[in-house]
């Protein structure tokens, strides 16, 4: 019987158990926190993440928790159009799901090969040649042929395999809420829910879960908004940082202000945004019969600005699970890993760069340097967001 470790139960964690568990593999979900549990946030789901969960056999449920997400175009805080709405292409478009709407599908795929250990937080990490890949948590040690780190952007797993990759700071700070239909604010028809606000150093994104009295599997629908400013993370209780978000946005055009007017403190989710820099020079290390892989934020955590993170992630674990199926440990397994890395490290650098080049546009600041992203936007949006929808796009499923 092949075993796995997986360390981390996030999403990244849980689609990786879940991957190989289907595959043939006994698996042993860590999980450091008390129980596992999802943000009551959402998140985007570009079309390779949708891709990538179909060829993990979760897409079944997708449509029943999905809402594609329309273009609405980008407006600048005075309500100018710097980039004026087009019309959306469903095949293309991204959709935005509840994160606890996914957690339970994710949940739900694991089936009967996951055993999961929570309140385990791994220390130590053994990556000796010649012996069978382990972590321990300072009391004990869990060897198997194959270790998965989906541990996050702060990594124990990546820090021993990866010392070259640094965790920093990417600037800007985000906060996220979904503000449930109940006591979502009522906007007049001709108003969509939707599109994108770009300011100085500061952006404000609103995306619909679902529709007001639908009635569909999902009983957490609402309107899901993200804010990010430049600088960082904010120390002050959740009521404080969202009066400050009422003062910062409090000129920006409708709904802005009705959104945060009915955001309650606790409805609100602060995000210190950060990366990796640079990223590992290898994402798989061959270990004795097995070895390490590195998975999700753990091998490439990027700003939030294209929505790629838990793309990317599902990406992964869709590679991981078609290098590995046939794999037995020894040459093939550690063959295996190797391919894994070989097919993710490219593909997560591309996505990076663009990501890089969309914040140095997101995050410019000052009065001259404003005024030329702003005449310039219209066409360096399209183009730059067309690029990094092309990149994404051009991702499929390894055979």
């Amino acid at each position: 019987m092949r075993t796995a470790v997986v360390v981390g139960a996030g999403i990244a964690g849980l689609a990786a158990a879940g991957a190989l568990a289907r595959s043939g593999w006994q698996v042993t979900l860590l999980e450091r926190a008390d129980r596992i549990r999802a943000e009551r946030t959402a998140l985007v789901l570009w079309p390779n993440g949708v891709r990538a969960l179909r060829a993990l056999g979760l897409g079944g449920g997708l449509d029943a928790i999905a809402t594609t997400l329309p273009d609405a175009g980008v407006r600048r805080p005075d309500g100018h159009w710097l980039v004026q709405p087009r019309p959306t292409v469903t095949e293309r478009a991204p959709v935005v799901v509840h994160r606890e709407d996914l957690h339970d599908a994710l949940i739900a795929g694991l089936g009967d090969r996951v055993e999961i250990r929570t309140g385990v937080t791994v220390r130590n990490v053994r990556a000796t040649a010649g012996e069978r890949p382990a972590v321990g948590d300072g009391r004990s040690t869990l060897e198997a042929d194959l270790v998965v780190a989906a541990d996050g952007i702060d990594s124990v797993v990546r820090r021993r395999l990866a010392p070259e990759s640094t965790v920093v700071s990417s600037g800007c700070a985000a906060w996220r809420a979904v503000i449930p239909w109940y006591r979502a604010p009522q906007l007049p028809p001709d108003r969509p829910v939707g599109g994108e606000t770009l300011g100085a150093g500061y952006r404000f994104v609103v995306a619909s879960l679902g529709d007001r009295g639908s009635s569909g599997a999902s009983t957490r629908g609402g309107i899901y908004w993200v804010a990010t400013a430049a600088g960082a993370s904010r120390p002050e209780p959740p009521e404080t940082q969202l009066a400050l978000l009422r003062r910062w946005y409090a000129d920006w055009p409708a709904p802005i202000g009705e959104l945060l007017a009915a955001t309650e403190a606790d409805d609100l989710i602060q995000q210190e945004v950060r990366e990796l820099r640079p990223l590992p020079r290898e994402y798989g290390f061959p270990v004795g019969p097995g070895g390490f892989v590195l998975l999700g934020d753990s091998a490439h955590a990027m700003p939030h600005h294209l929505g790629q993170g838990a793309c990317l992630a599902f990406e992964d674990a869709a590679t991981l699970q078609a290098v590995t199926r046939e794999a037995v440990p020894g040459k093939a397994l550690c063959a295996a890993i190797e391919s894994y890395s070989g097919l993710r490290r490219p593909r997560t650098a591309t996505m990076v760069r663009q990501t890089r080049r969309l914040a140095a546009v997101l995050q410019t600041r000052g009065r001259l340097a404003l005024r030329a992203r702003d005449v310039a936007l219209g066409r360096i949006n399209p183009r730059l967001m067309g690029s990094a929808a092309t990149a994404a796009a051009q991702w499929e499923p390894p055979a």
